[in-house]
Formats: structure tokens, C-alpha cells, sequence
């Protein structure tokens, strides 16, 4: 017998789900950021969606002027809810190389 559980919105909606399966999610996924600006990650996500941006060129510079950046990693991966948690985005200057490691 397979399990079921019934998710009912008012007398309108009655949606049947198996347990443990899926449901797609409403909220915005992460685009690939990799090789673009960082400015393009500040004009393209909620302005409240948490960024925390980190130089992943090994000198551990801080990042003062977007602009001047451009990204090499990011978390969550492509294509995956935002949702509530912190855009991790790894930059290095640009004309840098991303870091081998870092160009995943």
C-alpha cells in the first residue's frame, strides 16, 4: 500500500502528494554566475537575498568596488532554490584567472 498525504487549500484545491516525493518549489533558482561581473550578481538577485562575497585569488583582499570583481564560484549550485539561505559568490579581480580549484 502506498502512503499518501493530502495537502487541501480551502474547498477549491486538493492536491495529493506520495509521501516523500518532490514538490517543485516556488521560489527564484540560482543563475550561473561563474565568468560574469559581480556587479551582474547585485543587479540580478532580490536586494534582500544574503551575499556573501569572498576574494578566492589567495590574497584575502576585501572587496570594496564591485565593479573591479568578477566570480569564480558561487553556492547554491546552478539551478537551485535560493530560497532563504546566503549566496556564497568567490571573486577575483578582473584580468585575474580563477583559482584551478576555484574554477569548478
Amino acid at each position: 500500500m502506498r502512503r499518501v498525504a493530502t495537502v487541501t487549500a480551502g474547498a477549491l484545491l486538493a492536491l495529493t502528494v506520495p509521501v516523500g516525493a518532490a514538490v517543485a518549489a516556488d521560489g527564484p533558482r540560482m543563475p550561473d554566475f561563474r565568468g560574469r561581473g559581480l556587479m551582474h550578481v547585485f543587479t540580478t538577485l532580490d536586494y534582500r537575498t544574503q551575499v556573501q562575497v569572498t576574494d578566492v585569488g589567495g590574497a584575502h583582499r576585501h572587496v570594496l568596488w564591485p565593479p573591479s570583481w568578477k566570480v569564480c564560484t558561487q553556492s547554491p549550485a546552478v539551478g537551485r532554490e535560493i530560497g532563504d539561505t546566503t549566496v556564497r559568490i568567490g571573486v577575483v579581480k578582473n584580468g585575474e584567472k580563477c583559482p584551478r580549484a576555484a574554477a569548478g
